[in-house]
């Protein structure tokens, strides 16, 4: 009897263990004196363009994510955390019930994203109601963070530093005296023009397309009429390279300047080699490619020796304030906010110091612009624009 008590009152035993273990889901991280504990089962989301036009730009940025989060689990490999991604298309008409979908799992814990403006603009107020907190690595609108969301925040800097540093090389380097502009009528494109037109002041012309358009004669015939040596494009790569293709088809000898959603490998595939070569494209961020530490070879390792591309890096660097948090034990979704809003320290991959202004903005010391420039078929670094 007293052996069967003491079988029944072990096995209780063991019993309230592993089930006080599942239920805190919690992994000892080793430091001395006890140290911090690090949630486990929880997810990343990464909000953006995976498949259709966009795709070249967002799939760059899921990879600097996945990166980050399998070598986050590589050292962790009893206390996992997990990446769910959420294809946006970039379309602004998708994103409402995918950021449902992510609020609806209390799992998800923080998001990348959403990568582009306009979706960020109806996704946002559902994190921002749901508490979750979001780092963007690529949106750029600068009225993203005049809306008063407190889950949101920026790991780059936003049109009113990339449009006029565009606005200054045009001015500045190409010394061009007469620019048309153009926008694809995106929360993106659009905001980015009229940046640019504030440093510019009169321009030789301006007008409007649509995104996914690909007939373009109409703005062809007044871009040439106009006698504009330089274009500058706001918008992404698909429209940006059918127009250029169609403009150097009529003639035209100029200069297209565009900003970060044109800085992709496949704008050249679009626009073909040719009549990509010598397009000016602004970011407001550094070289990929000459990353920090390890983050090239480890990109290159992990995707099939390709390059990194636009943002890879920064989506790097924010998915690890988010991992450092959680290995931290902030579980919630409240306290990871809390630990972002706080957080300041230097990316490993990009050298920025992330640290947040109130309104979800990066530190403005911390802001820089590149030009690139298509040469032989690649896009490569050209000159970091010089602030005002």
């Amino acid at each position: 009897m007293r052996q069967k008590l003491a079988r029944v009152l072990g096995g209780v035993a063991i019993s309230a263990l592993v089930i006080s273990g599942a239920a805190a889901c919690k992994a000892d991280s080793g430091n001395e004196g006890g140290g911090s504990s690090a949630a486990c089962d929880l997810k990343i989301g990464f909000f953006g363009p995976l498949t259709g036009d966009a795709a070249g730009l967002g799939i760059h940025m899921r990879n600097g994510t996945k990166l980050a989060i399998d070598q986050y689990n590589k050292d962790n490999a009893d206390c996992k955390v997990n990446l769910q991604e959420y294809d946006s298309q970039g379309d602004p008409a998708k994103a409402p019930a995918l950021a449902q979908q992510a609020v609806g799992d209390n799992k998800v814990v923080g998001i990348i994203g959403p990568a582009f403006s306009g979706e960020s603009e109806v996704a946002d107020p559902i994190f921002d109601e749901a508490g979750l907190p979001i780092i963007t690595p690529s949106a750029t609108r600068p009225s993203l963070s005049t809306k008063g969301w407190k889950i949101f925040h920026r790991g780059v800097g936003n049109d009113t530093s990339q449009g006029p540093a565009a606005g200054r090389y045009i001015k500045n380097v190409l010394k061009a005296d007469k620019v048309y502009v153009v926008d694809d009528q995106s929360a993106y494109g659009a905001g980015l023009v009229d940046e640019v037109k504030k440093v510019l002041g009169t321009v030789a012309g301006e007008d409007k397309i649509q995104v996914k358009q690909t007939n373009f004669s109409a703005v062809v015939t007044k871009i040439v009429s106009s006698g504009a040596t330089t274009l500058f494009f706001g918008g992404y790569y698909t429209e940006a390279g059918l127009l250029l293709k169609q403009l150097k088809g009529a003639g035209w000898k100029g200069t297209m300047v565009a900003g970060d959603g044109v800085n992709d490998a496949n704008f050249i595939k679009v626009a073909g080699q040719q009549v990509a070569e010598g397009t000016i494209l602004t970011c407001p961020c550094a070289p990929a490619t000459a990353a920090k530490g390890s983050f090239v070879s480890d990109y290159k390792a992990a995707f099939d020796n390709a390059e990194p591309g636009t943002y890879a890096d920064v989506s790097y660097d924010i998915t690890k304030i988010f991992l450092e948090g959680i290995k931290d034990g902030k579980s919630t979704r409240s306290d990871l906010l809390n630990f972002v809003n706080g957080y300041n320290k230097a990316g490993g991959a990009t050298g920025v110091t992330y640290k947040f202004e109130s309104n979800g903005e990066l530190d403005p010391a911390q802001v820089i612009v590149w030009a690139f420039k298509v040469n032989a078929g690649k896009v490569v670094p050209d000159i970091e624009i010089p602030k005002a």
